[in-house]
């Protein structure tokens, strides 16, 4: 299996040069059977990346452009009445794929962002009265434009805490930007990755993941690293039991990637980042600090022993 995880980030690095930390944890976030949001300027490569995922791991697709006009029914479907056989017949729509992509999901009102809550927390939606089941797996990849641009409307916490993991992309290092800019468009090489694995054996991996040990002083350090978020004065709320949950999926994930059965503490500091982040919040003397810092200031002041 450690092959076809090879495989997937490197088919994956043929499109998005030099992001290769970001690409395993993309992955890793899959593989805990969580959803992924992206959060970074425009241009940087969010949908290839999404593009680059379905191919990859054999996942039927769709792409939503989020706008400020897109309501519920444009993701979830409608039912159109049928004369030929006297009755309302249900168009599913985007939403039932295995992958689909939010983009610029911070585009639209929250009403139309949160017909994505239920999909997303319980694999199903209910429209008009009725509950249909989204295929499996199921992924939400979501891209989001700094809220400091025009046009945009900030995800609620509530939803922030649906999105297993946040990431940046960020700028290409200048090797990776000279290689982009003296071949062929990344883009253009979409179309001639390979699918590595089934969405099948993706599902068997996920099952995997659930395998992965966790001894029981991993979980000491864990709820040491949480209960920190929740005393000290410089957070404004604590990372919640799902949090923590969330972190521990995560971690297990990244040791399977790692190739290994076990969790080690390096684990944890590596999917804390993208995992509490967008959870965490300062109080009003740190309320200006990014989520990557007050991270950062938990790793720094818990000890692993």
């Amino acid at each position: 299996m450690q092959k076809a995880v090879d495989q997937i980030v490197s088919n994956v690095g043929k499109v998005l040069l030099g992001k290769q930390q970001q690409i395993k944890l993309s992955l890793a976030c899959m593989f805990a059977q969580g959803h992924l949001l992206i959060e970074d300027l425009p241009g940087m490569g969010k949908t290839t990346l999404a593009h680059a995922f379905a191919k990859v791991l054999g996942l039927s697709f769709s792409r939503i452009q989020f706008t400020s006009d897109l309501l519920p029914a444009d993701i979830l479907g409608v039912s159109i009445y049928d004369r030929t056989k006297a009755h309302f017949e249900f168009h599913p729509g985007p939403i039932f794929n295995q992958l689909l992509l939010a983009d610029e999901i911070n585009r639209t009102t929250p009403k139309t962002q949160s017909a994505l809550l239920e999909a997303m927390a319980e694999g199903q939606v209910t429209v008009e009265g009725e509950t249909r089941p989204l295929p499996e797996p199921f992924f939400v990849i979501a891209t989001q434009n700094p809220t400091t641009q025009a046009g945009t409307f900030p995800l609620p916490e509530s939803q922030l805490d649906r999105f297993l993991m946040r990431i940046e992309l960020g700028y290409p290092d200048p090797a990776s930007e000279r290689e982009m800019l003296s071949g062929a468009d990344p883009r253009k090489q979409l179309a001639t990755i390979p699918t590595v694995i089934s969405s099948e054996q993706l599902l068997k991996i996920q099952q995997q993941v659930l395998q992965v040990n966790v001894s029981e002083s991993l979980v000491d350090y864990l709820q040491r690293l949480v209960q920190f978020t929740r005393d000290d004065p410089m957070y404004f709320t604590g990372l919640s039991p799902r949090g923590a949950l969330a972190t521990l999926q995560s971690a297990r994930a990244w040791a399977f990637i790692q190739n290994r059965q076990y969790v080690i503490p390096e684990d944890i500091q590596a999917v804390l980042p993208s995992v509490a982040g967008h959870r965490l919040r300062g109080s009003a003397e740190f309320s200006g600090q990014p989520g990557e810092v007050l991270v950062q200031k938990v790793l720094n002041a818990v000890d692993i022993i």
